[in-house]
């Protein structure tokens, strides 16, 4: 099986516990406003691979991998599942430690088919990174494109398989930065049993240049940078809401 990917990084460090190998897959359905990857949206693109191929690069260096592992991230990477969960496989064959940062948009629990080939993914995968781009579901849509139903029900999922669970969320200042809303979002993840981590991660504009060099439109030009101070305010917000809500949630 054959899967295509944007790039890799042989050395990662935000991408999961300790040093990791990471894969940038190629596509993605979501039009983020604040992507700053928009040359991984395009599918049926990149480099063209194989899970042999990506293990002998990550073995090349495995030794540096030792409390890390394999990272797939995007782009989209659940556009190409069948490819993920061959990779995921073959790595747990050399018990290398599987880590998969998606948006979870793929996901549909009531498509027979597709819960089927998550259930074998999820055999697989020992961590997974959800971003979780708006709590409110009209706000998302206006966000990203789609509304977050997909997202919401597959951490739901992760919940119920005991898949170790870590949840992103970007602060982009006037989008993502509401109180109420982040405290809505606090009290929804206290009811997952599954969530070992919080990233709440501040809006950049390193994606700036990409957009210019592919001649497209910035969504958010002249939008600051938001400060890291302020993303630990946001933060605390989430924090807030999830402990006011942890009592009432029954274990």
């Amino acid at each position: 099986m054959k899967g295509f990917i944007h790039s890799t990084e042989s050395f990662g460090t935000v991408d999961g516990p300790g040093i990791r190998f990471v894969v940038f897959m190629q596509g993605c359905p979501l039009r983020c406003l604040y992507c700053h990857n928009p040359d991984t949206w395009e599918t049926g693109t990149g480099k063209e691979t194989t899970a042999e191929e990506l293990l002998t690069e990550y073995n090349k260096n495995r030794d540096f991998y030792k409390r890390g592992g394999i990272t797939v991230t995007g782009g989209e990477p659940l556009l190409q599942l069948d490819f993920v969960t061959e990779l995921f496989r073959k790595a747990k064959e050399q018990n290398i430690h599987t880590c998969l940062d998606t948006s979870g948009i793929t996901f549909n629990k009531e498509n027979t088919s597709i819960k089927e080939s998550f259930d074998e993914l999820v055999k697989y995968t020992d961590l997974v990174m959800l971003d979780i781009k708006h709590i409110d579901p009209e706000k998302h849509k206006s966000l990203t494109g789609s509304p977050n139903k997909n997202v919401l029900s597959f951490a739901e999922y992760l919940n119920e398989k005991g898949i170790p669970l870590w949840i992103r969320h970007v602060v982009v200042k006037g989008y993502t930065d509401d109180k109420d809303d982040l405290k809505r979002l606090g009290r929804y993840l206290a009811h997952l049993n599954n969530l070992k981590a919080l990233d709440v991660l501040p809006y950049h504009t390193m994606g700036v240049n990409k957009y210019k060099e592919l001649g497209l439109s910035y969504p958010l030009e002249g939008l600051e940078a938001l400060t890291m101070q302020e993303a630990v305010k946001a933060k605390s917000y989430i924090m807030e809401g999830f402990r006011d809500e942890r009592p009432r949630v029954k274990k």
